[in-house]
């Protein structure tokens, strides 16, 4: 088994596949809990204290971690066999359509930008969220409580130069959906000519929510954050 997902080719797409559908799982529990900060922010704050520094919730960022690791680790496993066996054609798909061709052939590429994007994120919640209850703190660098993490999104969206980057990251996501998610089925033997647009039409659904879900947090708490009157920061 072993020898199995770590030197075929199809093993290995069975683990970027399994290891996809773990992240994009937790990416649309991500997306809805945040919406409750536009909805409630005091049932924002109710679920971050509960997802704070336990031992389920520190376990379950471990788990979500060695995912992201593994599948960021087989994506260039899999973009080095296919530079060696096919030149410049990234991934190998049965089914081809001009509307996939940008993002099949860029997955790498959008991939770093959504490690750089996961990285922003870390830094401006996790580091001053769980880790900061991790080292027994009441407060973070910014002088909110922890588990105040509707305070932490209105400051954060309210500058602009974390709102760019991370509607960035959230439109590379998009892109790195619309493929991924039916790629992940492909890989199940799904995409034939009856389930491909079937598959396709469920990757931009998918796609779209979790964009619109994101972007929809940022651009509410930076609309906030503006002056009324003169529509600027005051």
């Amino acid at each position: 088994m072993n020898c199995f997902l770590t030197q075929s080719s199809i093993g290995k797409k069975l683990v970027m596949s399994i290891s996809g559908c773990c992240l994009v799982l937790f990416i649309l529990f991500h997306m809805s809990m945040n919406l409750t900060a536009i909805i409630s922010p005091e049932g924002y704050n109710m679920i971050c204290e509960l997802l704070g520094a336990n031992w389920y919730a520190l376990v379950g960022t471990a788990g979500l971690a060695a995912i992201v690791v593994l599948h960021f680790v087989y994506a260039l496993v899999l973009t080095v066999d296919n530079y060696r066996a096919r030149g410049n054609q990234r991934y190998e798909v049965t089914v081809t359509e001009k509307g996939v061709s940008w993002a099949s052939k860029n997955m790498l590429v959008l991939g770093y930008i959504i490690l750089g994007g996961l990285c922003l994120h870390l830094f401006n919640f996790w580091a001053k969220m769980q880790l900061v209850e991790l080292m027994g703190d009441h407060t973070n660098s910014l002088g909110y409580s922890p588990a105040d993490g509707a305070a932490l999104i209105r400051y954060t969206f309210s500058k602009w130069y974390f709102v760019v980057p991370y509607l960035v990251w959230f439109f590379a996501l998009w892109f790195h959906l619309t493929h991924g998610v039916w790629s992940m089925f492909q890989t199940a033997g799904w995409a034939n000519d009856t389930w491909y647009p079937r598959l396709k039409g469920l990757a931009n659904i998918v796609a779209t929510l979790v964009f619109l879900g994101f972007a929809a947090v940022v651009v509410f708490y930076f609309a906030q954050s503006l002056c009324p009157c003169c529509g600027s920061h005051c």
